[in-house]
């Protein structure tokens, strides 16, 4: 296993935005067994650095891929897109329209029972991006996945922090 290699090659699998993540993690734990810093305690010093960058790299890779936005920001990455341009920053009309009115119905948010289906939503804007994110690496729209990506990090944001009023509320 090549430190230079990508996540995906790490894990065997082909550079695709679907990923079993049970085979994901079995293949992670096969890794982890076989490298293990541990095993390595006797070893020369070179040895058991490079069994630490490889654990390291082995951990950073799973990290990425098991997380869809992550795993979509990675793969974006590799076809050459600049992910952290802070200067793209235009966002359809409509999604920026829903952004203010989603902020402003969490702000308004006192029960429990409300904030239930307000998660709820915002877990199926979740599963339908992360749907569309699918068919558009796929059919290798990768502009139009880019804008998914940041569409689905704002609703990550948002889940997190009605997740943080529900600790208030509780």
């Amino acid at each position: 296993m090549s430190l230079s290699a990508n996540h995906f090659e790490l894990f065997q699998n082909a550079v695709t935005f679907e990923i079993d993540i049970n085979k994901l993690s079995e293949s992670y734990r096969n890794l982890q067994r076989t490298i293990h810093p541990d095993k390595y305690a006797n070893a020369p010093e070179r040895e058991r650095r490079l069994a630490m960058q490889r654990a390291a790299q082995i951990n950073e890779a799973f990290q990425t891929l098991k997380n869809p936005i992550t795993r979509a920001l990675y793969i974006l990455q590799l076809q050459g897109i600049n992910t952290n341009d802070e200067y793209h920053t235009t966002m359809d009309g409509d999604f920026l329209m829903m952004q203010m009115e989603l902020r402003e119905q969490l702000a308004e948010i006192t029960q429990l029972e409300q904030l239930n289906e307000f998660l709820s939503r915002i877990e199926q804007y979740q599963d339908n991006l992360n749907q569309k994110l699918s068919q558009q690496f796929a059919e290798e729209n990768l502009q139009q996945a880019h804008d998914s990506v940041r569409q689905f990090q704002f609703f990550n944001r948002l889940h997190e922090q009605a997740l943080q009023l529900e600790e208030e509320l509780i």
